[in-house]
């Protein structure tokens, strides 16, 4: 892939010459498709809003993601401008879902799929084994949907990366801002 740099091209001609095969060519599109407008994300905040003890949880991750899709989607995709995999290599790779619109550099995707996690994992609302479950469910599911995105050629990995990074630091900040809030409203007690 000319004008690419190798560490996008390598991975991106190593995922598409040795990993697609009939199963794994039905699967991605899956976990693209929950990933799609977070929508897995936001079953999961309102799965949380039905449980007293989870409602703070469910706010936090709605607010991680608003914060990493007004960064991502709004601010850094419109200045960047990164054109997608496929529209910059037409005709390299069958496109195996329809043509998403709008920019590449970072994965909406991702970010959302990493600020859920981040939230969940931060955030201790079930005690014990159930957490971790929960934890490890929302990694896998994240780690997949963010895959699935460079699998059907439609980011490369550093938009992937960084829309990890952006979820992450979104939540993070997120976090932050409700301990924040929360020590201030115990001082006004």
């Amino acid at each position: 892939m000319p004008g690419l740099n190798p560490f996008d091209g390598g991975i991106l001609t190593f995922v598409q010459t040795y990993l697609h095969n009939p199963v794994t060519d039905q699967i991605f599109p899956i976990f693209t498709n929950l990933g799609e407008g977070g929508l897995l994300w936001f079953a999961v905040a309102l799965l949380l809003l039905l449980f007293k003890s989870t409602r703070r949880s469910s706010a936090l991750m709605l607010c991680a993601m608003a914060v990493g899709f007004l960064l991502g989607e709004v601010a850094i995709k419109n200045l960047v401008c990164r054109p997608r995999p496929f529209a910059a290599y037409p005709g390299l790779y069958e496109l195996m879902i329809p043509p998403p619109s709008g920019f590449s550099f970072p994965s909406g995707h991702t970010c959302a799929s990493f600020a859920a996690a981040t939230v969940l994992t931060a955030r201790r609302d079930q005690p014990g084994w159930y957490h971790w479950a929960i934890v490890g469910a929302a990694w896998v599911f994240a780690l997949l949907i963010a895959f699935s995105r460079i699998f059907l050629f439609v980011h490369y990995p550093t938009d992937v990366l960084a829309g990890g990074l952006l979820g992450t630091l979104s939540a993070l900040a997120v976090l932050w801002a409700d301990k924040k809030l929360r020590a201030l409203q115990l001082r006004k007690k």
